[in-house]
């Protein structure tokens, strides 16, 4: 069967307030004009009824009503997933095997950062996973999916901003430990913040992520200042096709030979990067040469979803009417990823052992199968001070086989709390282990496979 896969991958970030005051702020300080804040400027900006000299294009875009319809709190949040989760507006258009609309949340944490605040983020661990998890189990909301975003740290430390290092701080680390530790979960998918990977995340992404939603290979990159020539992810030289690819180890851009798969995932409403109905009919016409595809495109939930969505469907009715032969499947990027690549869910089997336990000393053994995604599986460690870390295991001299000592060397065993095992299959099972040291227990977590 002639197939597309739709794949909404939504940055999912939790309410954000920008008053006008902060989007003036914001004008000046990408384009260099000055304007004094007020109702009516704004309303002129977005009409080019000041004359910018020459900037009034690129002004009216910038405030464009679709750019600043902003959710406020966690109630916009909540009346907007109401419609748009509703079975009413979920089933407006239903796919090949008769469901709506799938929603796939990729979820940030807003934390470890001592600046300012101006957008009222709500700071805190899981204060955003938890909250689209609990939304995911209600019903009506079976299909819907969720996954991993994150930002780097900025110098600035302010939360309205981002870096682009994602070691150079101890900050991914805690997150993701604490995912492992507090949630028992841990992510094979990804969107990188601000559609922006560089050679560190391109390296720690390969060594436990299998399924990388980054690619905004484009035609046109669009005519924002402070966001053209590759300033928030440069994907200029990738793929310029709805073809996924192994990036290069050296070139996250170029396909080499990386385990990892890149897709190719554009931006819904935005300044830059936008999806257009030819991204569409492209995507179509390679279905209908027999390649089975992966359409993805990408929103934030701090912005009413609703018109987004709606110019998606009216897309995808022009490219079905266009490409009658092919059919199309709202997926979650798991399912879709692994339909395109033709991958079977597959356990790792991964185990945790104690070797040997005394006094301050204390070894464990880590095993898998030869599935396991990477050179070896996260390890996780929560300290009775109730800190957050991330080690390197020791390789044995047995494939897919790890070991980690706890001792008066580099971390004693009488400062840990608990630790954590997680890791992915080539094809998105997850595998998650968590052993408490006081009560001397093991659990086990297993997602994405049924």
């Amino acid at each position: 069967m002639k197939k597309v896969y739709i794949v909404h991958c939504v940055d999912t970030e939790g309410p954000m307030n920008e008053t006008i005051k902060e989007t003036f702020i914001r004008v000046k300080k990408i384009t260099g004009i000055e304007i004094s804040p007020s109702i009516n400027n704004l309303k002129k900006l977005k009409n080019k009824e000041i004359n910018l000299d020459g900037k009034e294009s690129i002004v009216s875009n910038l405030v464009h009503q679709n750019r600043i319809n902003f959710n406020k709190s966690w109630n916009d949040i909540e009346i907007m997933l109401d419609k748009i989760q509703s079975s009413s507006f979920r089933n407006k258009i239903k796919d090949l095997n008769g469901n709506g609309w799938v929603y796939n949340w990729f979820c940030l944490d807003h934390v470890n950062m001592n600046g300012d605040n101006p957008r009222k983020r709500d700071l805190g661990h899981h204060k955003v996973l938890d909250y689209y998890t609990k939304r995911t189990k209600k019903k009506g909301n079976k299909n819907d999916f969720v996954s991993w975003h994150y930002h780097p740290i900025p110098y600035t430390q302010n939360y309205h901003h981002s870096g682009i290092a994602y070691l150079n701080s101890s900050n991914i680390w805690e997150i993701l430990s604490r995912k492992i530790i507090e949630r028992n979960w841990f992510p094979s998918t990804f969107r990188p913040g601000f559609h922006t990977i560089r050679p560190d995340s391109n390296w720690f992404l390969e060594q436990w992520i299998p399924f990388d939603f980054s690619n905004q290979s484009t035609k046109n990159e669009g005519n924002q200042p402070d966001l053209i020539g590759g300033r928030w992810g440069d994907w200029r030289r990738s793929p310029n096709s709805w073809k996924p690819y192994h990036p290069s180890i050296s070139d996250y851009q170029i396909p080499g030979s990386c385990k990892r798969w890149i897709f190719r995932c554009l931006n819904m409403e935005a300044r830059l990067r936008e999806i257009t109905q030819d991204d569409f009919n492209e995507a179509f016409d390679q279905a209908n040469n027999g390649i089975p595809t992966l359409l993805s495109f990408t929103n934030h939930d701090f912005r009413d979803m609703t018109l987004e969505i709606e110019k998606m469907r009216n897309f995808l009715i022009i490219s079905t009417n266009k490409y009658p032969d092919v059919k199309f499947e709202f997926s979650n990027p798991i399912n879709a990823a692994r339909e395109v690549l033709k991958l079977k869910p597959k356990k790792i089997n991964l185990d945790l052992e104690i070797i040997e336990e005394k006094d301050n000393f204390l070894k464990i053994k880590v095993v898998s199968n030869k599935n396991l995604f990477g050179p070896q599986p996260y390890l996780a460690i929560k300290t009775l001070k109730n800190e957050f870390l991330w080690e390197n295991f020791d390789k044995s001299l047995t494939e897919n086989e790890w070991f980690f000592t706890f001792d008066y060397n580099h971390i004693p065993k009488d400062i840990i709390h608990s630790i954590g095992v997680a890791g992915n299959s080539f094809d998105g099972t997850t595998e998650v282990i968590n052993f408490n040291l006081k009560k001397k227990n093991i659990k086990k977590f297993i997602y994405n496979y049924e």
